[in-house]
């Protein structure tokens, strides 16, 4: 899922200046605008911004900011070239998840892995694995919505390299199978659900095919959680975290979201989404880093429960030669922008362990939490 779509910072800063505020397209929502719509219509604005995740992504790929051979694949839509600012964001939030799964894999290297991506639309993590850690065996699942899984089977169907990536790791090709509906795709080693996260409020919890219980698993979700509604996200996490991966297998979650929605900023973004039929059911309740760990503590992730906003991971967890490599790619000059742009989202991580082994806590050891809500980088 892509991030919230982005107020206009320029009206925002002059209101915070006190000067007079506008909107126009998307930007500022007009003060009582309302809109109605079915839950149907919901759904779909929510599957819909998908595609805006994929060109966001060629975005950065193509000005050098990412590396990703398989992104073009996925993309329905023609490339269309981000702002700086809003490149730098995207980049950002793939590089700190890309540097927890990392070390995730990395960790125990010989040891089988599971990864769970909650709704994983275009996301192309699978095939970047498989090209980095040609050697590691790792189990993945991806969940979304029917409509959103048939677009990418369809993608995956008729191109070669993408099938090959995924009949390398096969014993026997046979074992990649497809749904008569093409919405579900399984095998030992990569499968694609066609679910609606919603289900697992509902008893039983719906069965995952190829799903290991005793695998050591890393839940991914990337702006997914946070369309659902407070009591269906926890559920899901329950979920995992009881039924299906019961202890004392290791698991841990990776959220990115956005936060501290009381502010101009925070306000202004929800209401750009209300104005598209998107709402942020999970906002308020976990709008803040403190909400993020207790969030991920209540959950079960007794081990460990950390978040940082992106702010402070652009500061702390990116070595100065590449933020120099990344800062010549585009000239920047919104600095004050990309800073409130960046303090609004966080990467939230928390893990439940098994003994002794504490694989999840050797592999994030090192990696630096913002221990206040108001530290900044």
């Amino acid at each position: 899922m892509p991030a919230p779509e982005i107020p206009n910072l320029k009206s925002l800063l002059a209101s915070r200046r006190g000067g007079q505020q506008r909107g126009r397209g998307r930007g500022i929502l007009t003060s009582g605008a309302k809109h109605e719509s079915s839950d149907a219509d919901k759904d779909r604005a929510v599957q819909n911004t998908d595609q805006d995740a994929a060109t966001s992504r060629l975005s950065c790929i193509e000005l050098g900011y990412l590396e990703d051979p398989f992104a073009k694949a996925f993309a329905t839509q023609p490339t269309i070239r981000r702002l700086p600012l809003l490149n730098r964001g995207t980049y950002v939030r793939t590089t700190a998840i890309d540097i927890l799964v990392d070390k995730f894999l990395s960790t125990s290297p010989t040891e089988l892995k599971q990864i769970v991506s909650l709704g994983a639309g275009t996301d192309t993590r699978y095939y970047r694995i498989l090209s980095k850690y040609p050697s590691i065996k790792v189990i993945y699942h991806e969940f979304d919505f029917p409509s959103n899984t048939a677009t990418k089977i369809a993608t995956i169907q008729k191109t070669p390299s993408l099938l090959a990536q995924i009949r390398q790791s096969l014993l026997d090709p046979s074992d990649l199978k497809i749904s008569v509906d093409k919405t579900f795709l399984t095998s030992p080693f990569y499968n694609i659900h066609a679910i609606d996260l919603r289900t697992f409020s509902t008893s039983p919890a719906p069965t995952i095919p190829n799903l290991s219980a005793t695998t050591p698993t890393l839940l991914l979700s990337e702006c997914c959680l946070i369309y659902l509604q407070p009591a269906d996200a926890s559920a899901i996490l329950f979920s995992f975290l009881t039924t299906l991966i019961p202890a004392p297998t290791p698991v841990a979650v990776v959220l990115y979201e956005p936060i501290r929605p009381h502010d101009a900023f925070g306000r202004t973004m929800e209401a750009n989404l209300a104005s598209r039929n998107i709402h942020l059911h999970t906002l308020k309740k976990y709008g803040s880093l403190t909400r993020q760990r207790i969030r991920l503590k209540s959950a079960g992730f007794e081990h460990g429960f950390k978040a940082a906003d992106t702010g402070f991971i652009w500061q702390k967890w990116i070595a100065e030669e590449e933020k120099e490599r990344v800062a010549a790619l585009e000239m920047l000059d919104e600095f004050e922008e990309l800073e409130l742009l960046l303090t609004h989202y966080c990467v939230a991580w928390g893990w439940r362990d098994r003994g002794e082994e504490a694989l999840f806590g050797k592999a994030w050891a090192e990696v630096q939490e913002q221990e206040r809500d108001d530290e900044v980088g």
